[in-house]
This record gives C-alpha cells, sequence and structure tokens, in this order.
C-alpha cells in the first residue's frame, strides 16, 4: 500500500505539469557549505550550513526510496530518488531554495523537492542552525527567526558557486519555498520585516490564538529570549536588528506552506512585496492557525493568491509517515480525520509546479 500510495504521489505531480514538461529521474546529495565569517550560527555547534539537494539525474540514474529516521525501522517516506547520481546534461534549470519549520530538518521537506526535481527544477534545503532536530535546540535558534533568511542568501551564493550545481543552475529563475517557520523564512527573504514587539502585542490581545502557545520543541524559548535579552547586550543587540530588510533581489517567487510568525511581519512591508507569491494552508491549522498566519498574509501582499485545505492541520505538509512513524511521531504524523496526506502532498506539488513555472519563466 506505502508504495502504492507514492506511486500515485507521483502520478499525479506528472499529470498536473505541463504538457511539454519532462519528467527527469531524481538524484539527491548532500553539501556541507562554509559562510564567511563571522557568521551568526545562533549558539549552534555546527558551524556548516548542512543541505539536501534534489536535481535532475542522467536518465541512467537507478532510483531508491529514500526514508528518514532510523536506518531499518524509518518514521518518514523521503520519496524516491539515485544518491549521488550523475546530473542530466542539458539546459540549465530554475532553483527552488527549500525552509524547514521550526525545529524540523532539510530532509522532512523532501517530498516537495523530489516532485521539483522530477519537473526540471534543482531544489535545495538547508538546515537552519540552532532551529534543526540534528542537533540542540538554541534560545538565538528560537529567537533571530530573520537570520534564517540569511542561511537562504548564503546557500544560493554556494550553490551557485558549486563545482557541480552551479553550471546547471539558471540565476534568472530563482525561487523558494518553506513550511510553518519556513513559511515565514521565504517572505522574509521577499521583503518582509520583523518587528517582534508585534507578535508579544498580537498575543496580549483579545485575538490571541494557538500561535501563542508555542509547540512542546520551543518550549520554554520565550523566558529564556527574555532572560537574555535583559542579561546578555550581545544578543539584546543581535535581536535589535530585526527591523532590517532581509530581501534576496535575486528571489523572483515564493511559495509558503501554513506559514507562521506572521503577526511580526509590519504591515507595509508587506504591502510593498511585488514578487508572486502563492499560499497555501490547511483551515484546520491547530499551530499556525490560518485567519492570523495564510489569511493575513494573502489580505496584506499584492496580488498573493491563497488556497485553504478543507479540514486539514499543520503538519499535513510534513512527509508520509511510515506505520512506525505514526506510532512514534504522533503529532507529526496524525491528521484529522478525512484528510489524505498523500493527496495533500498531490495538490501541494501541482500547485508549485504551476505557481514556479508561470513565475520562473
Amino acid at each position: 500500500m506505502r508504495f502504492l500510495a507514492l506511486y500515485l504521489i507521483l502520478l499525479v505531480s506528472a499529470n498536473v505539469a505541463r504538457a511539454d514538461d519532462t519528467v527527469f529521474k531524481v538524484g539527491v546529495t548532500t553539501r556541507d557549505f562554509t559562510p564567511v565569517e563571522p557568521y551568526d550560527w545562533r549558539g549552534a555547534r555546527t558551524h556548516v550550513l548542512r543541505v539536501m539537494i534534489w536535481y535532475p539525474a542522467a536518465a541512467e540514474a537507478s532510483e531508491e526510496p529514500q526514508w528518514i529516521g532510523p536506518p531499518f525501522v524509518p518514521y518518514f517516506s523521503a520519496g524516491s530518488a539515485a544518491r549521488d547520481a550523475a546530473p542530466a546534461a542539458g539546459s540549465k534549470h530554475p532553483l527552488v531554495l527549500l525552509s524547514h519549520g521550526a525545529g524540523g530538518t532539510a530532509a522532512g521537506i523532501a517530498w516537495l523537492g523530489t516532485a521539483l526535481a522530477a519537473h526540471g527544477f534543482v531544489a535545495v534545503a538547508v538546515n537552519h542552525p540552532g532551529n534543526n532536530a540534528l542537533e540542540d535546540f538554541t534560545v538565538e535558534g528560537f529567537s533571530l527567526w530573520w537570520l534564517r533568511a540569511v542561511d537562504l542568501s548564503v546557500v544560493l551564493d554556494a550553490m551557485l558557486a558549486d563545482k557541480t550545481f552551479g553550471s546547471l543552475i539558471d540565476p534568472a529563475r530563482i525561487g523558494a519555498a518553506g513550511h510553518s517557520a519556513g513559511g515565514y523564512t521565504v517572505i522574509a527573504a521577499a521583503g518582509g520585516i520583523t518587528d517582534p514587539a508585534q507578535l508579544e502585542a498580537f498575543c496580549r490581545s483579545p485575538i490571541a490564538d494557538a500561535l501563542c502557545r508555542p509547540p512542546p520543541e520551543a518550549s520554554g524559548m520565550r523566558e529564556k529570549r527574555l532572560a537574555r535579552l535583559s542579561s546578555d547586550p550581545d544578543f539584546r543587540q543581535r535581536y535589535e536588528r530585526a527591523g532590517q530588510s532581509y530581501r534576496d533581489p535575486r528571489i523572483r517567487a515564493a511559495l509558503a506552506m501554513a506559514p507562521g510568525l506572521v503577526p511580526m511581519f509590519t504591515e507595509e512591508s508587506l504591502n510593498a512585496i511585488s514578487l508572486p507569491i502563492a499560499i497555501i494552508s490547511g483551515d484546520a491549522d491547530e499551530i499556525a492557525p490560518s485567519a492570523s498566519n495564510a489569511e493575513a498574509l494573502a489580505r496584506q501582499i499584492p496580488h498573493a493568491t491563497l488556497k485553504l485545505v478543507p479540514h486539514a492541520g499543520h503538519y499535513v505538509f510534513f512527509g508520509t509517515c511510515t506505520m512506525l512513524g505514526r506510532m512514534m511521531v504522533r503529532t507529526a504524523c496524525r491528521d484529522p480525520d478525512g484528510v489524505d496526506r498523500d493527496a495533500v502532498h498531490a495538490e501541494t506539488i501541482g500547485l508549485a509546479l504551476d505557481f514556479f513555472a508561470a513565475s520562473l519563466r
């Protein structure tokens, strides 16, 4: 049944692509990019930007199922790809930068990365320092959210300079997509400017919602942030840089999936975003409610499009869970009754393919 579900995702995504779209074998590989120092590592132990890359592979590549979790008992599917395969020869490809949610990983967005690569895109996802599940979370990683946009810009620099991928990427066709805090990240990279005081005010107001109740992975981070702001001048100085613009003008289109932290964006900056923005969210999102996040973005960004998936929650944009994953990672693997995660993925893949094909011509 699992392989049938994966086949249906690929079949639907192929059908929603344009008639002249070539379907490629998918390659996957990793890189450790080292930015020019000094770099704000947000308290993380690892001082490299660790990325996963999905790309159109040579026709002779042999794809295999990819998984997330313990090697013999994985929790999530990561699609099907040929590890370290030779790239497909031919024309240059558009690039889509991918940003995971708070406490997630680059691999967690593989379901979208593999689909993009199968249809001619190079996709690269970065593990954001201090805010990914590969190592301990840090206060900075859960406070200095705007620096995630800097990570995307540095990864873009590195991809364009990479000996293998640089020559395969069309630098005039760059997009970005992200889930949850990753949705916030791509909007920041598109020109959204952050004012953390706005989120504090929202959470003290009568319209405060579930966004103001931090998920388990962020438990206690607010109190630690406030303590650091009062006792650590260096942290306070870095925190005060929130109001700068982190826009990367090379990014020409952005897709935000179940975006969070939206009340932090200034209305003026959202009104000034001129590039195409697509937004998709579940209308039953229990972490980043659509009214204060996805719908608010759609109202304030000119020409943004919004798709609300009926009854879907926040974690529907995670990878498809294995049986063990549904037992061990219940929060991330549980969808509301009647919601088919594979079908939502297929719908989102179709939206992404159409959106980026039209926006990155």
